[in-house]
This record gives structure tokens, sequence and C-alpha cells, in this order.
């Protein structure tokens, strides 16, 4: 695919056919890649009961998306290796050593046993290879954007490097395509099983009935891990027939190339403050804006509102496909009217509404929930027998009474209250006029834990399905469910879909004309580097850990929409930052003219 040689200055010109196709290439082979890291975020409630069946429910929701979440803490490290590579050796094959890093973590994913077959051990690789995931994407996405941008017309930036910004919805797109079709497969052609714990006795549900897993659940979900290695292969064919970013090879003519881009980057105030600008005053409140509208909402109807994981996966899938266009839309509509207020203005409608959308999804997704959370749940217990139930090293035991009434509520979406009464010396739950006792796993053992665990169990089992509670879910004939792909178009799930666009819709404004502009804000020499740490420090850790800590927070404060505060702060400073520091007009910067 060779690119025909142009003037790197010219670029209000229109885009050659040939470039158009590095471009559409370099797209296509992102996509790969996020395919490859979305896949995990899709199926952590499945990988988590997999790799983390050692630790109760509750946290070892928790530990899913910690390890989800590993990907993104190291992102910045990859930024600054690859960020620096891309600097000195170039963006091409830059992307050759990405694409074959994710690619292989992905694969040996799908190939990992489980913890009844390893041990600690496979958590434990499990983890690593997310964090190879993370490094790899840590070089990605800085080197597409600077590559493609480097490509475009002058007047069309933002729109053609909102094609990169798509590839991160379409990757998650094609990730659910792949694991709906998996999944409606494997189940529909192999039985449930019985769920057995430790001692192989088959686990019980709170009705009474057999605990059941489905095919899909138990080994299926490898398959879409597996599938990459042919992904790999088309994204290395891609990535192959791309040829150098024009800006770079001019740069390297000229002998203008760092020779420390790294230290260039941030190691002076110049060019410093630019990347903390950059941080807090866009990339914080878009990565919040951005998991909040695709991760936390799968993972909050999952895991809260208690729709299975095809029904949400559905959902999901079809807001995609009509909110996706938003991010051409607001790309192009930044080449007109700039960046800046585009982005800002997304965070502060994000903060402004979230409040409201989150409970509407649960009253129309799951009207039976939304209904019991009106009945009032109290715990009251002594201030020093309630611990801050956030474990990520699973060294913690919780076994005060406190804390084991507060996990019984939080696997079930209770809302409820804290009284505090540093009288009292074994926690009750109360729901509306029931009182349920707790117990102190710490001095029971044996029969007398047993029996205490599932007398209180039972109890507040029993008083929430009087106060309306749906504890079972094939019981509860509210909740929303899809038989299939197509199976939308009733009142109920077109509104759940529409609420998701409009979430997604909210994505499109902040990630839209991000590239572009964090292209405008460095120069060519240091623009990989620079761009690349200030973009993955956003969202590998202030977006990435945005679904574990808002479960924390939730499950703390024993609202299921408490978490919600940590996007809507986090987006209202970087509208506040953002406002005060952010350079506007940038979409009008010759990139190709340093300073």
């Amino acid at each position: 695919m060779a690119m025909a040689q142009t003037n790197a200055g010219d670029r209000s010109r229109p885009m050659t056919g040939e470039e158009r196709k590095v471009i559409m290439a370099s797209s296509a082979g992102t996509i790969f890649e996020w395919y490859d890291f979305y896949l995990y975020g899709s199926l952590a409630a499945i990988i988590g009961a997999q790799f983390f069946t050692a630790f109760p429910e509750a946290t070892r929701n928790v530990f899913a998306l910690l390890a989800f979440a590993a990907g993104f803490i190291v992102r910045p490290f990859g930024a600054l290796v690859f960020g620096a590579l891309g600097d000195i050796v170039g963006r091409k094959y830059t992307f050759l050593m990405t694409i074959l890093i994710m690619g292989l973590s992905t694969f040996l994913v799908g190939l990992l046993p489980s913890y009844n077959s390893w041990g600690a051990a496979a958590p434990i690789i499990l983890i690593i290879l997310r964090m190879l995931q993370g490094l790899a994407l840590g070089g990605e996405y800085g080197g597409a954007a600077v590559y493609v941008a480097e490509h475009a017309p002058a007047n069309q930036r933002g729109y053609f490097t909102a094609f990169i910004q798509t590839t991160a919805t379409l990757g998650l797109l094609l990730s659910l395509i792949v694991i709906l079709s998996v999944q409606g497969y494997i189940n529909g052609n192999w039985a449930p099983t019985a769920v057995l714990d430790a001692a192989g006795a088959v686990v019980m549900n709170p009705d009474g009935t057999e605990k059941m897993i489905k095919a899909f659940d138990l080994w299926g979900w490898r398959i879409p891990f597996l599938a990459s290695i042919g992904l790999l292969l088309i994204s290395l064919y891609i990535r192959l027939q791309m040829n150098e970013s024009p800006a770079f090879k001019k740069m390297k003519e000229e002998g203008a190339a760092s020779k420390a881009p790294l230290r260039e980057a941030f190691g002076t105030w110049r060019n410093g403050k630019v990347a903390l600008i950059a941080l807090f005053g866009l990339v914080a409140g878009q990565a919040v804006v951005w998991y909040s509208g695709q991760f936390y909402a799968l993972f909050f109807m999952q895991n809260v509102i208690k729709i299975d994981s095809f029904t949400a996966n559905v959902l999901v899938a079809w807001s995609l496909i009509l909110g996706t266009g938003g991010f051409l839309f607001f790309g192009a509509l930044s080449d007109r009217i700039g960046r800046k207020p585009i982005i800002l203005a997304g965070c502060l409608i994000a903060a402004l509404t979230y409040n409201f959308v989150f409970p509407l999804l649960t009253q129309t997704a799951n009207p039976a929930l939304y209904a019991a959370h009106q009945t009032p749940v109290t715990v009251t217990a002594s201030p020093e027998d309630c611990s801050f139930q956030f474990n990520p090293t699973g060294t913690a035991k919780f076994t005060s009474s406190c804390d084991i009434a507060k996990a019984t509520l939080a696997r079930t979406s209770v809302n409820y209250t804290t009284v505090e009464d540093p009288a009292a010396t074994v926690a009750q739950v109360k729901v509306g006029d029931t009182v349920i006792t707790a117990y102190d796993a710490a001095v029971l053992t044996g029969d007398d834990l047993k029996t205490s665990t599932a007398a209180f169990t039972k109890g507040v089992n029993d008083a929430l399905t009087a106060a309306g509670y749906p504890l079972s879910a094939e019981a509860n004939t509210t909740v929303a469910r899809a038989q299939n792909f197509f199976d939308i178009f009733t009142g109920q799930k077109i509104t759940i879909v529409l609420i998701l666009t409009y979430l997604i819709l909210l994505v499109t404004m902040v990630y839209g004309p991000i590239a572009a502009m964090l292209v405008e804000m460095f120069p060519t020499r240091i623009r990989y580097s620079g761009l690349s740490l200030p973009y993955h420090i956003g969202n590998g850790w202030f977006g990435g850990l945005m679904p574990a800590t808002a479960f924390a927070i939730s499950a703390q404060t024993g609202n299921v929409y408490g978490g919600l505060w940590y996007p809507i702060i986090i987006a209202g400073a970087t509208v506040v930052i953002g406002i005060l520091f952010v350079p506007g007009n940038t979409h009008k910067k010759d990139i190709f003219a340093d300073d």
C-alpha cells in the first residue's frame, strides 16, 4: 500500500485516496487492539467467578474490576516506553510492537487455567497478562492519534482523528457481538451444570433451588479470547502495509528529531505544564465520562440491577450502534467551533445528569428492585464494628457482625443506611418493621458458624422478599430480558437503549475531539510522548479505576448510586480547570510549524 508523496506542510488540500487508505488501515488495526482489551471488561463478572472463587461474591466483584483496572494502571508506563520509541524510531514500527504484545496476551488469557486448577497462581498470571495488555495499549493510542492527525488536512483534523476515537467503541461493540454470538450458541447446545462448593456439595439458591452455571460461564467465555489470534494476524498484516507519518519523515530528514523525548517533554516546565493542563483540564473528566457511559453502565446493569449478562450486552451493543456516529459528528463540529467547548460541555452535562440517569435506568430495567428501594432498610451497629470493605490485596478478613450485615445487603443491591450505636454489641438489620440480628464470625466456629450464617441469611432474605426485593431472577417478571439480539422492540427495552444511547452520546462529546486537541498541544518532536502520558494517566487511572472505585463507594455508603459521585466530582473539576487554563482555538494551529 504505497502512499503518494506529498508536501507535509500542505494540509488544507483534500485528502488523497492513498492517505484515506492509510488512515482507515490504522483505524481498523486499532479496533482489533481495543477488541482484545475490552473482552475482559465485558466478561469481568464471569471471569471473576473463575479466577477469584476463594473470595465472597461482593469481594470477588471488586477483585474482578481491579484485575480489569490493572491493565489501566500500567498504561502510563506503556505510554512512556512506546511514546519514546515512537518519537525516536517512528510511528509505524511502534504500532507493530504494541499489536503483537496485545494479541498474544489476550490469546493466553483464553488458555489460562482457573483458580480451581492452579490455585493462587491463576489470578496472579491473569493480572500479569492484563498488565501486558495495558502496556501495549499505552503505546497504541498516542501513535494512532498522532499518525492520523499528521496525515489529515488541517481543516479536518477533528473529523479524521474521530475515526480513531470510534475504534475504542467499535472494539467494544465487536467484542460484544462475538460474545453474544458465542454465548447464544454455547448455551443453546450445552446444558447448565450444578455449582459445587469446596466440599463437593451442590450450592443452593436463597429460594431453595439448586444453583446452576451455564456452559458459557463455565468454559465458553474462553472462545472469544482464543479467537483473537486470528485478529492478531489480520492486524499485523494491516500494520505492515502502512507507511511512516509524513511529519515524522520530514523531521528525520531535517535532523530535528529529539534524542531524549521524555526529558524534553516532561523535564522542563514549558512542556511539563502543558501535560498537566491536558491531564486535569481535559483528559481526567473525559475519562470518567467515557468509562461511566460504557463500562460502568454495563457493570451496573449486570451486578446492581441484576439484568442477565446476555441481555445487558445486547442493550449496550444497540446503544453503541446508535451512538457511535456521534464521534464523527462532534469531531467534525470541533473543526468549526473548536475542541475545548465541546469536551467541557460533555463533562458538565454528565456531572449534572448522572444522578438522574442511573436511577431512571434502574426504574426502567428492573421496576421491582426500584420499588423495593423505597422500603427503609437500616444497619444498626457500633462504629468500631464496621470496616471499609475495599480490599484490593485480599489480606483483610471481614468477620464482624456489621461487615457481615453490609456484605449481605450489598449482594442483593439493597439501599440501606447505617445507624451508629456505640452500645450495640451485635449489628442488627431492620427491613421495614422486621429486625434480624447478625452474628460475629470471629467468635464462632464449625457447626455454630454454619447455623448462624444460615439463620441470618434466611432471615434477611425472607424480610427482603416480603419487602418486595426480587431475590430470584427467574421469579422476577419485571426485569428486562432479551431472547436474541433483535429482541429489543418493547417499550421497556427501547427506553433502556435510549438511556444508554444518551450516555454514549456524552461519551462521543468528550472523546470525539480529544485526539486532535492533544495532538495540537504538543510539537512534532515530542508529540507521541507528550500526549500519551497525560492521556493514559487520565484514562488509565482516573477512568480505569472508576468502576472499582464507584462499586466500593456504593458498598460503603449503602447507596447503589453513591459511587456516581466519583465521576461527577472529577468531571466537574475538569470543567473548572479547563475553562481557566486550557487554550482555545487549537483547531486553527499549524501542527507542522513547531515552536
